[in-house]
Protein backbone atom coordinates (compact mmCIF):
# COMPACT_ATOMS: atom_id res chain seq x y z
CA UNK A 1 0.00 0.00 0.00
CA UNK A 2 1.45 3.30 -1.22
CA UNK A 3 1.15 6.49 1.62
CA UNK A 4 1.88 10.08 0.99
CA UNK A 5 4.95 11.27 2.76
CA UNK A 6 4.82 15.14 3.44
CA UNK A 7 6.85 15.38 6.37
CA UNK A 8 10.07 13.78 8.26
CA UNK A 9 7.42 13.13 11.25
CA UNK A 10 5.42 11.33 8.71
CA UNK A 11 8.32 9.00 7.57
CA UNK A 12 9.06 8.53 11.06
CA UNK A 13 5.55 7.31 12.28
CA UNK A 14 5.29 5.11 9.32
CA UNK A 15 8.57 3.57 10.22
CA UNK A 16 7.84 3.15 13.66
CA UNK A 17 4.83 1.66 12.78
CA UNK A 18 6.01 -1.04 10.15
CA UNK A 19 9.05 -1.89 13.23
CA UNK A 20 6.40 -2.75 15.59
CA UNK A 21 3.89 -4.32 13.48
CA UNK A 22 7.13 -6.63 13.02
CA UNK A 23 7.66 -7.15 16.65
CA UNK A 24 11.26 -5.65 16.33
CA UNK A 25 12.48 -3.01 19.29
CA UNK A 26 14.47 -0.04 17.77
CA UNK A 27 17.86 -1.26 19.09
CA UNK A 28 17.38 -4.36 17.20
CA UNK A 29 16.38 -2.35 14.10
CA UNK A 30 18.82 0.35 14.47
CA UNK A 31 21.82 -2.29 14.90
CA UNK A 32 20.58 -4.46 11.73
CA UNK A 33 20.68 -0.98 9.93
CA UNK A 34 23.79 -0.54 11.44
CA UNK A 35 22.94 2.81 13.11
CA UNK A 36 22.59 3.87 16.36
CA UNK A 37 19.26 3.65 18.30
CA UNK A 38 19.06 7.36 19.12
CA UNK A 39 19.45 8.20 15.41
CA UNK A 40 16.93 5.67 14.82
CA UNK A 41 14.41 7.73 17.97
CA UNK A 42 15.31 10.78 16.21
CA UNK A 43 13.90 9.62 12.68
CA UNK A 44 11.06 8.07 14.62
CA UNK A 45 10.24 11.29 16.07
CA UNK A 46 10.60 13.05 12.64
CA UNK A 47 13.82 14.93 13.77
CA UNK A 48 13.85 17.32 10.17
CA UNK A 49 17.81 17.07 10.28
CA UNK A 50 18.58 13.49 10.03
CA UNK A 51 21.25 12.29 7.84
CA UNK A 52 19.05 10.65 4.38
CA UNK A 53 21.31 7.71 3.75
CA UNK A 54 21.14 6.91 7.68
CA UNK A 55 17.21 6.97 7.05
CA UNK A 56 17.22 4.83 4.10
CA UNK A 57 19.34 1.94 5.33
CA UNK A 58 16.70 2.44 8.35
CA UNK A 59 13.61 2.20 5.67
CA UNK A 60 15.56 -0.74 4.10
CA UNK A 61 16.11 -2.84 7.41
CA UNK A 62 12.22 -2.50 7.84
CA UNK A 63 11.70 -3.91 4.15
CA UNK A 64 10.37 0.03 3.30
CA UNK A 65 10.87 1.32 -0.17
CA UNK A 66 10.92 5.02 -0.51
CA UNK A 67 9.99 6.53 -3.73
CA UNK A 68 9.43 9.70 -6.06
CA UNK A 69 6.73 11.03 -8.41
CA UNK A 70 8.55 12.96 -11.01
CA UNK A 71 6.78 15.49 -13.79
CA UNK A 72 6.62 13.64 -16.79
CA UNK A 73 8.68 16.90 -18.06
CA UNK A 74 11.13 16.04 -15.87
CA UNK A 75 11.58 12.83 -17.23
CA UNK A 76 14.11 13.55 -19.99
CA UNK A 77 16.28 16.06 -18.36
CA UNK A 78 16.90 13.32 -15.07
CA UNK A 79 17.63 10.32 -17.63
CA UNK A 80 19.94 12.60 -19.08
CA UNK A 81 21.67 13.43 -15.86
CA UNK A 82 22.15 9.50 -14.65
CA UNK A 83 23.66 8.17 -18.00
CA UNK A 84 26.25 11.35 -17.28
CA UNK A 85 26.44 11.61 -13.82
CA UNK A 86 27.55 14.38 -11.44
CA UNK A 87 30.51 15.47 -11.18
CA UNK A 88 32.32 14.83 -7.72
CA UNK A 89 31.92 18.20 -4.93
CA UNK A 90 34.62 19.56 -4.47
CA UNK A 91 36.03 19.02 -0.70
CA UNK A 92 34.88 21.93 1.83
CA UNK A 93 38.30 23.84 3.10
CA UNK A 94 38.36 25.36 6.38
CA UNK A 95 39.51 28.87 6.68
CA UNK A 96 41.39 29.32 9.26
CA UNK A 97 41.89 32.47 11.11
CA UNK A 98 44.43 34.05 13.59
CA UNK A 99 43.94 35.57 15.94
CA UNK A 100 46.04 38.62 16.81
CA UNK A 101 47.68 38.38 20.25
CA UNK A 102 46.99 41.46 22.35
Amino acid sequence: MKHTINTVADLGLLLRAVRKSQGLRLDDLAGSAGVGHVFAREVEYGKETVQMGRVLKLLKEAGLQLSVEIPSDALEQFEALQSTGLKPLKPRTRSTSKKANS
